[in-house]
């Protein structure tokens, strides 16, 4: 059975994520620290949790370690949506953005060099806000990347 993974800690779209994936029968598990509370998620059919202890990468390695190839893991996180993508897996943004293996690399060096950009006490701008019509979009790319590997 399919699994559609949520990096859930600060995740703005679970609900959503949830609904889609019970639709097409697909199992969902929340991956998140010690401070988030699933309860009000897990008490529906087909979702469960893992919570993990607080680290820089805790959910990160148990979803990796969790993966299969079909299955697909809701992230922020570009680190991890390079890590599942090599794995064979599907990788979705928060705001419907998904990730592919022909530009992973190059995601991945913007955010080396953001980064090194920050240590040198330079500023790089935050997210935008995160809005109804980014929430609607998840759901459609969502929907497609279901429907495209059933189809």
């Amino acid at each position: 059975m399919r699994t559609l993974f949520i990096d859930a800690d600060a995740c703005p779209v679970t609900r959503e994520a949830i609904d889609v994936a019970r639709s097409h029968g697909a199992r969902v598990v929340l991956v998140g620290n010690g401070t988030q509370n699933f309860e009000r998620h897990t008490r529906r059919s087909g979702v469960e949790s893992v919570q993990v202890a607080t680290g820089p990468d805790s959910a990160d390695f148990a979803i990796i370690e969790r993966l299969c190839p079909a299955d697909i893991v809701v992230t922020q996180d570009i680190g991890l949506a390079a890590m599942v993508l090599g794995r064979g897996a599907g990788a979705i943004g928060v705001r419907g953005r998904v990730f592919h293996l022909a530009t992973i690399d190059a995601e991945m060096e913007l955010r080396h060099a953001e980064k090194r950009h920050r240590r040198a006490g330079g500023r790089t701008g935050g997210p935008a806000p995160f809005r109804d019509e980014d929430r609607e979009h998840f759901t459609e790319s969502l929907e497609r990347m279901f429907d495209a590997s059933q189809g």
